[in-house]
């Protein structure tokens, strides 16, 4: 008898082929259902998966007692009524990013999973990739001291959306990689934005996260780039980590450079002399990792089926995908109200 998890995915758009792949190549799942409302697509999914039962109708899945969990790649403004009817049925689930389109329905699908005892996850691929996985080990080895900035830049000529604006598209991305790495919560949001194509459909974004120390974080979204660019930079106390998604080979670079400042308040010297003793720059060696080259959105899988199998919480379960959601909705208020900082 298999012991396979089966799944049920609604959705086969621009994600849902993808997680359909990782799932029927996956020995410890069982493609059981996979739904979706564009009839020609459903056919050629079909035609691909066999083996696989297809259906226009996502009630069809929730109602099969033999199905494990369901997979969730629709747009945001589905994400939770499905993913709530999916727990109601008793189904474990997997939603694709960004989680939900409030905090407000982040916190019920956490508090339903949790009651019911169920595994609750969002898909935030890039925790998954071999670059940020390694950054965090490095993070947490104290290797870089203490962590001083995170600037990110994510900038590209499209994809424009008719449903959300570049930050609802595009931050859940670099979020969701901070709130992976770095271990503390911001406090207060600022963020602006432009609408250059569509009246409400910001896409162009500058988001600005604001901590109890010294600590900011600086985000660049961007549709409307010649360039596409996917950097990085995490600075330290004693080293700087850049990385850089498009990078082909050398993704992470870690480099031996800073600032060392050393303080005599006793020094009784011109502004200018104080200022050549107090601060000193270093510059050393640049370490390339090396890194797991397994697709990012492998390891989501496994890390779901994992999770559901050993009944733990995933790595990126409700809560962290809530974390991200607050942060989304506190920038859109601050683009709202014209850049105003608005407090988490």
């Amino acid at each position: 008898m298999s012991t396979a998890t089966t799944i049920g995915v609604i959705g086969c758009g621009y994600w849902g082929p993808n997680l359909l792949r990782n799932f029927a190549e996956n020995e410890a799942a069982e493609l059981r259902w996979v739904c979706d409302v564009d009839a020609p697509r459903l056919e050629m999914v079909k035609r691909r998966y066999p083996f696989a039962e297809t259906s226009s109708d996502y009630t069809r899945l929730l109602s099969d007692d033999d199905l494990d969990a369901v997979v969730i790649a629709t747009p945001v403004a589905t994400h939770y009524r499905f993913a709530c009817e999916a727990l109601r049925a008793g189904k474990h689930v997997l939603v694709e990013k960004p989680f939900t389109a409030s905090v407000r329905e982040a916190e019920e699908l956490n508090e339903m999973a949790e009651r019911g005892g169920l595994t609750l996850m969002v898909d935030h691929t890039f925790v998954y990739t071999g670059a940020v996985r390694k950054i965090k080990e490095i993070v947490e080895s104290g290797e870089l001291g203490e962590p001083l900035y995170f600037d990110s830049t994510r900038i590209n000529l499209g994809l424009f959306q008719q449903d959300l604006n570049v930050v609802w598209d595009l931050a859940p991305h670099d979020l969701s990689i901070m709130d992976f790495i770095i271990d503390r919560q911001p406090e207060a949001v600022t963020a602006t934005g432009s609408c250059h194509i569509k009246q409400g459909i910001e896409n162009i974004a500058y988001v600005m996260l604001r901590f109890a120390d010294e600590f900011i974080a600086h985000f660049h979204f961007n549709w409307l780039s010649p360039v596409k660019i996917r950097r990085t930079l995490l600075a330290g106390s004693r080293k700087m980590v850049v990385y850089d998604d498009i990078e082909p080979t050398e993704k992470v670079r870690v480099y031996d450079k800073g600032v060392t400042t050393s303080l005599d308040t006793s020094l009784s010297v011109d502004k200018e002399t104080a200022y050549r003793t107090l601060v000193s720059y270093r510059t050393g060696d640049v370490w390339v990792p090396k890194l797991d080259s397994t697709e990012a959105l492998r390891h989501v899988c496994q890390e779901f089926l994992n999770a559901i199998t050993e009944r733990r919480p995933p790595l990126t379960d409700g809560r962290s995908g809530a974390r991200v959601v607050r942060l989304l909705e506190a920038a859109q208020a601050s683009i709202s109200r014209g850049g105003q900082s608005v407090k988490l």
